[in-house]
């Protein structure tokens, strides 16, 4: 495996050297003209030059280019032949980006640099956005099953800090971006099937006319799980109408709507899981511990350029929500959630000292609330009896600036960003009166960044900034042991800051009519952060609650890229190397001793390695797209995944086996007049490898282990029309 990675850093490395003897473009002799190239260059979705791409995420319209952060922009046409369940199976590419999937569906931990790992259920410390919005609840908290991939037209990915632009994103950002930029109006049939009976049906439309667009997407998901206890079904409903009022103005209404249930089938101790790791908790599967979801959106967007020359912009986005969450586990908790959202922006462009500057300004405020009760659960039902009413108001409201001034035109630009966010929990007990309690969190985030460029088509870049992330409603749950058990939320657990560096190198090689790499696209980042008072999760008497680590380091190198070997065949790697440990941490652990009893035992982790945070994480796939006839397009792709073994918990005291996935996937692409009917299928794990996909960090009973997927297949007929 050494050599392996050896290997691909040399690569890299002599990628980033030839990529500055070679200008953006060149034109050997005898290539076609560039009027054909570029016909060509539109008609393969896998052709592009890094330069081109915009990013909207990083809350200014920019090139990917000349963002000196590490940025990641997808299509749908880059996964349109893969499988579209959840979003490790279209996001599995990014360096520096780690995805554990509890049980086959879109229930995923996503983790940047590390942050997100925390997170035993959901995802926090990365905002996660659809069409701009925060899907993401006022204190971070996210739950991602009103994403559709069939329905996504673009994703964005920002990695690292971005605590200077939005709420509890320590680690970055995911914008998912609906498909509302389609060229001419469209009806299409989609159908996925697979191993475990794997059912996704559903349909997508759009209209465009000079005067409006819009778009609807519904999709019906049916799964029984290849683990006991872990089947799941989603109903999930899109649209999006934009509309023009002006030449200067657009307006957009978004909204959705969403209906499923999960189960849960819980972890597994090493025993268990040699003994069968498939197999459910027997607790959970009594508890038939489970998450029903209704809940829906709709938000409207308005955007207008102040002048002729469009140098002055405004945006302003109001949304409500309502959200209605069933959770069996101890108890049968009902959460229900009204919320108001909105955020607005100014963008002015002109001239300082005689270079280019970019100013914004902007805030965002939302508002949540509504009762959490709590019944008996029998077995899975709601019991009559009222254990506890709570009512929750959880609040956030930030405001923020970002200036890009251009230190040397067209080579630097230093960027400088600020936000101040507040975050609110008000809770009170209605069962009884004088129980209540209220949290305020708040931190002033700076960063700063240069971006320069070597040539017009590769910069290097580099950012200092600090972080904030709040802790979220449920890390607040108050636990037997802390310094006040008799109030409602945790008096012990303060918010995590951190202070962020990055340097890292990106860019394209584009030779035209080159035979051979022709095209290439290439990043490497060097992080480092140190984090103070670090939220970890910890379990007592099998309840789940939060508390702080001191001081925790995490550095590491994320390199990635991809290349064109010859025309149509293209190789894509992505390889993170994480050194993250806890430089000062000393806690209480609740432990099973060896008699079964449950004991406090006060440990010094100082030293310990980060739980759930793999030390090597290599990605590669090589794919072969190549056009048949004049209306029919194949491909075929092969991938490797290869993540070493993690730690369970903060003591370090058990570790999972590192494993090698492998990957297979076969497709056409057949357009005959206005028709378009697209087939697909493949494998997953197709040596059958058993491993762990996922950690319960800090279990008391030390069920750390959920199993990934075992071998599975699957398969899909997409059948479309163009008016």
């Amino acid at each position: 495996m050494s050599k392996l990675l050896l290997s691909t850093l040399t690569f890299f490395l002599l990628l980033s050297f030839l990529s500055a003897l070679y200008p953006q473009t060149q034109q050997s002799e005898g290539a076609e003209s560039p009027a054909k190239a570029k016909e060509a260059e539109v008609a393969d979705s896998l052709h592009y030059v890094l330069e081109e791409v915009m990013v909207t995420a990083t809350r200014t319209d920019k090139k990917i280019i000349d963002i000196p952060y590490a940025v990641h922009r997808f299509v749908n046409t880059q996964f349109k032949f893969d499988r579209k369940v959840a979003v490790n199976d279209v996001l599995g590419t990014v360096p520096g980006l780690f995805l554990q999937s509890r049980y086959g569906n879109h229930d995923v931990r996503i983790s940047i640099r590390g942050f997100g790992s925390r997170s035993n259920t959901g995802i926090r410390g990365v905002r996660i956005l659809l069409d701009g919005i925060p899907e993401s609840e006022p204190d971070g908290q996210t739950r991602i099953e009103a994403l559709d991939f069939n329905a996504i037209g673009a994703i964005e990915v920002v990695k690292g800090n971005s605590s200077s632009l939005y709420t509890n994103a320590p680690g970055g950002v995911v914008n998912f971006i609906n498909d509302i930029y389609f060229p001419r109006s469209f009806a299409l049939s989609f159908n996925q099937f697979g191993s475990y009976d794997l059912r996704q049906n559903g349909f997508k439309a759009g209209v465009r006319t000079p005067d409006y667009t819009f778009l609807a997407t519904y999709s019906y998901h049916n799964y029984r799980g290849y683990r006991d206890h872990s089947e799941d079904y989603w109903h999930i409903f899109n649209t999006v109408l934009e509309t023009r009022p002006g030449e200067k103005t657009n307006l957009q209404l978004l909204g959705y709507f969403v209906d499923g249930l999960i189960r849960l089938p819980g972890s597994l101790t090493k025993e268990q899981f040699a003994e069968n790791p498939f197999q459910a908790n027997s607790r959970d599967v009594g508890r038939d511990a489970k998450r029903i979801t209704t809940k829906g959106r709709l938000g409207l967007r308005f955007n207008a350029y102040l002048d002729k020359a469009r140098n002055n912009s405004l945006e302003w986005t109001s949304y409500g929500t309502i959200k209605i969450f069933d959770r069996t586990a101890r108890t049968y908790r009902i959460i229900t959630r009204y919320g108001i959202g909105t955020s607005a922006r100014y963008i002015n462009k002109t001239r300082l000292l005689g270079r280019a500057n970019e100013f914004s300004v902007g805030g965002d405020l939302l508002y949540q609330a509504g009762p959490v009760e709590e019944y008996d659960n029998i077995a899975g039902q709601k019991g009559d009896e009222l254990q506890a009413l709570v009512n929750e108001v959880i609040g956030n409201a930030g405001v923020y600036f970002l200036n890009t001034f251009t230190l040397i035109p067209s080579k630097m630009d230093f960027l400088v960003s600020g936000r101040y966010d507040k975050v609110v929990f008000n809770q009170e007990d209605r069962l009884l009166a004088v129980r209540s309690a209220k949290n305020r969190y708040e931190a002033f985030t700076p960063k700063a960044a240069l971006n320069y460029k070597l040539t017009p088509s590769i910069a290097i870049y580099s950012s200092y900034g600090r972080s904030f992330d709040s802790p979220a409603g449920n890390e607040l749950d108050n636990y037997p042991t802390s310094s006040n058990p008799n109030v409602l939320l945790n008096p012990d657990l303060l918010p995590q800051k951190s202070r962020n560096f990055e340097f890292g190198i990106k860019g394209a090689i584009f030779q035209r009519g080159a035979r051979f790499f022709n095209n290439a696209n290439f990043e490497a980042t060097f992080f480092n952060s140190k984090i103070d008072d670090e939220i970890v999760p910890f379990e007592v008497y099998g309840d789940v609650y939060f508390r702080n680590s001191a001081r925790t380091n995490r550095t590491g190198l994320e390199i990635g890229g991809n290349l064109e070997i010859v025309r149509d065949l293209r190789l894509e790697t992505a390889y993170t190397f994480s050194d993250f440990k806890y430089d000062q941490y000393t806690a209480r652990s609740t432990e099973v001793d060896s008699l079964g009893d449950i004991v406090n035992i006060d440990r010094d982790y100082s030293g310990n390695a980060v739980p759930s945070v793999p030390r090597h994480n290599l990605f590669l796939s090589l794919a072969y797209e190549p056009r048949l006839a004049a209306n029919l397009t194949g491909f075929v792709k092969g991938s490797y995944r290869y993540v070493s073994g993690m730690f369970t918990d903060d003591y370090n005291s058990e570790r999972s086996d590192s494993y090698s996935i492998y990957g297979a996937t076969l497709g056409v692409d057949l357009h005959f007049n206005r028709f378009n009917l697209l087939i697909s299928g493949g494998v997953d794990n197709m040596f059958d490898e058993v491993y762990v996909g996922f950690i319960n960090i800090n279990s008391a009973s030390l069920e750390f282990y959920e199993a990934g997927a075992p071998r599975n297949y699957f398969g899909g007929v997409n059948l479309g029309y163009t008016f």
